[in-house]
């Protein structure tokens, strides 16, 4: 049985081709640029190099007709026909209080999404136009959305509320809803299957770090917290989002600065985290080489990040009374070794140790806490395509 993957942005489409007898990837690709000049399909079939299309991909439907035409084409294809592609998982960055889990997609639940826009204004209409035009091209085959706030939904009330009129919750929905769940789910999962134990039985702390950065704690199995909330904005600082700060800080800005409201969204949401506070780039890569050249600002920006990445362990371990494995995985968990060892730096006193040697794997699953650690420490490269692939699977 063979899954399609999609992930829709406002002007991109993403896509996977998963044959979900052995868990393969027969093939994947974006499309870039949709609706804007010289948009171009990268697709890469399974064993072969990439193929770049250049085409007239003047909308999302425009893009999946295509997406659909190299999939059975007879020299870049890997299936036959379309009838091959049992159903196709679409992901969803927001599922509101109303999706707790995967859901076959309905006009109900389409209209649910649609209702959710204003809790994901950048995300959801683009995922909205991805469910369109693959119903629009492949009418008869189900489709199913995986919400990336869907596992966060089993957070207790006291961890989700904000201390603020509890009427802003009732008639306006403000709470922690937290993201990337569906990486969360998926290291939480491997964690327990690579130490050979059941998840009900474990308190895991999965630490989600790239250019956007989440933590959450998962105490048999379910998200109990986790670091981002109303908006992807709060939390670890980021590659340019400040995280979690002083709400006064907005209107002084504002003050201060005499910049509207919008502008300090920009500020906060583009122009801050790593990037804001060295100056210099928001990739990790370009801030250490910095560092290690001396330069003072980029050494800060890394020492915020890893301090913050530290706290939320401690915290979280509190939280659940305790922990018996952390997990690191995206872009800069899986390869930045000295972003793992300086955020467990300082954990001996909760039974971290880290194995330095084996810490220098780089993108690569494994364990990198010593024989004689008591909270077991992992690298486990994350795989939301595969994740969705699976639910989608679960529900047809």
């Amino acid at each position: 049985m063979k899954i399609l993957v999609i992930n829709a942005g406002s002007s991109s489409l993403k896509y996977q081709l998963i044959n979900m007898q052995d868990e393969s990837v027969l093939a994947k690709g974006n499309v870039e640029r949709i609706g804007l000049p010289d948009p171009l399909l990268k697709h890469t079939p399974q064993g072969k190099d990439t193929v770049e299309i250049k085409g007239d991909y003047k909308d999302h439907v425009a893009a999946i007709k295509k997406v659909i035409e190299i999939l059975i084409d007879k020299e870049y294809g890997v299936i036959d026909n379309m009838d091959e592609i049992a159903a196709v998982g679409h992901r969803v960055v927001h599922g509101g209080e109303q999706f707790s889990s995967s859901v076959l997609i309905d006009d109900e639940v389409m209209m649910a999404i649609e209702a959710n826009i204003e809790l994901a204004p950048l995300h959801n209409p683009a995922n909205i136009m991805g469910i369109k035009a693959c119903r629009n091209v492949m009418p008869n085959t189900p489709m199913v959305a995986v919400f990336d706030t869907a596992f966060h939904q089993t957070m207790p009330e006291k961890a989700y509320m904000y201390a603020i009129p509890y009427d802003t919750y009732k008639k306006y929905g403000v709470r922690r809803y937290g993201f990337h769940g569906t990486s969360h789910k998926y290291v939480s999962q491997k964690a327990a299957a690579m130490l050979g134990k059941p998840i009900e039985s474990l308190k895991i702390i999965t630490c989600h770090l790239g250019n956007g950065s989440s933590i959450a704690a998962i105490d048999s199995g379910k998200s109990v917290d986790t670091s981002m909330g109303f908006t992807p904005l709060e939390g670890l600082p980021m590659g340019t989002r400040s995280g979690s700060l002083d709400p006064a800080i907005l209107s002084y800005m504002m003050e201060k600065k005499n910049i509207s409201y919008e502008e300090v969204n920009k500020v906060l949401n583009r122009e801050s985290g790593m990037l804001g506070l060295s100056g210099l780039s928001s990739d990790f890569r370009d801030l250490h080489k910095a560092a290690a050249e001396g330069n003072k600002r980029a050494q800060l920006a890394l020492d915020v990040f890893n301090y913050e990445v530290k706290k939320y362990i401690g915290a979280y371990a509190a939280a659940m009374g305790g922990v018996d494995c952390i997990v690191f995985t995206a872009g800069v968990g899986e390869n930045t070794p000295r972003v793992r060892a300086e955020s467990c730096s300082g954990l001996e006193f909760m039974g971290v140790k880290i194995d330095k040697e084996k810490n220098e794997r780089v993108g690569k699953e494994g364990e990198i806490s010593t024989e004689d650690s008591k909270v077991k420490v992992l690298v486990i490269p994350t795989n939301e395509e595969l994740m969705i692939a699976r639910e989608t699977l679960e529900l047809i």
